[in-house]
């Protein structure tokens, strides 16, 4: 495919394509900013696949569609470059490395890690240096999505309803709705009003139910993780922090994991050179072996292939729609709550595993000080380590 001015792929066999791609997977560091920097050095810069600004314009797309935009961004080349086939070896050669190296993990942390007394401070002091990294995600991903008092108003909504137990669903449906009507009043008052409604029926429910809670652990399935996962990547909007409380109400929430490996694997991710959201790859691997890993991995991934597959020809055009970017706005927006709703959830479960609070508030406060203030590559894995280091030798 030639580009207007002459920018075009080198002609590459299937297996070429592939093999390019997963080096690029394999030097995938630093989270999605690099990872995009990576591609646009080789592709657009070096070997002129497609021209800087129609890169720029795939980029902004992709951006408010959910997935990880990195990966997206290889499948979109990949297509670019030899049609669907194309696009699908692509992207499966950016995520394997990631995908390879973060099941070894699992079994490491299976097998020799978890339940090891002598890891328990290393792996806290971990938990506690993750919370700060999410929090600042949680205050970038809201600088770039609540532009307008309203975005911020269905935050801070679907935040308050998200803590008392509302479904997932109720804030983000409400969210989209009130927000792609907000020029017609009426319509979106409505909305609200339903909104309300509904989650006054749901807890109205909740708290008549006769039968006492079932607290016992629900039985893994890959068909559940599976869902799982595609409901995190479904939802990823604004970076892949926002898949951590779909995934988290999927898996902790069912009683297959804790809050604590959860933590730590998000951490793992931060320092494997793949999309973040490979954590979910972790948490099904600890939670289902190697087939509920696949699963999961299979569900989280599904979007981001099915999005530029199925919508290549379409996609610019698709996103241009002002009513459909003001829908995927509110839910943008209702998902930083969410997903703030849920940091506070993990900050509280990880404060009642600490007996002496002094030293991990002083790391929890040091931690997110660099992570606002140093803007690197490195700085995540740097942070993770430092946290692993101190933990163990203070014996948090």
């Amino acid at each position: 495919m030639i580009g207007p001015d002459g920018t075009s792929p080198p002609p590459l066999t299937l297996a070429a394509l592939f093999f390019k791609f997963l080096r690029f997977g394999a030097l995938a560091f630093g989270g999605p900013v690099a990872q995009i920097a990576m591609l646009r050095q080789a592709l657009v810069e070096q070997e002129r696949w497609i021209d800087s600004a129609r890169f720029n314009r795939l980029l902004a797309v992709l951006q408010v569609l959910p997935g990880p935009e990195a990966h997206e961004l290889c499948v979109h080349l990949g297509m670019i470059a030899r049609g669907r086939i194309g696009g699908l070896l692509a992207g499966l050669g950016f995520m394997l490395p990631g995908l390879l190296l973060m099941l070894a993990a699992g079994w490491l942390y299976v097998n020799w890690v978890a339940g090891n007394p002598g890891l328990s401070g290393a792996l806290l002091g971990v938990q506690v240096v993750v919370l700060a990294i999410i929090v600042r995600a949680v205050v970038r991903i809201g600088e770039h999505i609540l532009e307008t008092w309203l975005l911020g108003g269905i935050a801070l909504v679907s935040l308050v309803a998200t803590l008392v137990g509302v479904p997932f669903w109720i804030p983000l449906v409400a969210g989209g709705l009130g927000y792609a009507l907000a020029h017609r009043p009426v319509a979106a008052w409505g909305t609200v009003i339903v909104a309300v409604l509904t989650v006054i029926g749901t807890q109205y429910v909740d708290m008549s139910a006769v039968a006492p809670p079932d607290l016992t652990r629900d039985p893994v399935t890959l068909t559940a993780l599976f869902i799982a996962g595609l409901k995190g990547g479904l939802l990823t909007f604004g970076g892949a922090y926002t898949a951590i409380p779909y995934v988290r109400a999927d898996t902790v929430g069912r009683g297959w994991i804790s809050d604590a490996t959860f933590l730590d694997g998000v951490a793992l991710a931060g320092v494997l050179p793949a999309p973040l959201v490979i954590f979910a790859t972790f948490i099904g691997f600890v939670a289902g072996g190697l087939g509920g890993a696949l699963a999961i991995t299979a569900g989280m991934f599904l979007p981001a292939f099915a999005f530029s597959l199925v919508l290549f020809e379409r996609l610019e055009a698709l996103v241009e729609n002002p009513a459909l970017h003001m829908l995927l706005a509110g839910v943008a927006a209702a998902v930083v709550g969410v997903i703030a709703a849920t940091c506070i959830d993990l900050g509280v479960a990880t404060a009642a595993r600490i007996t002496n609070p002094a030293l991990p508030a002083i790391l929890f406060g040091g931690a997110l000080l660099v992570v606002w203030r140093v803007k690197s590559s490195w700085v995540t894995p740097a942070v993770i380590a430092a946290g692993a280091a101190i933990g163990l030798l203070l014996h948090f």
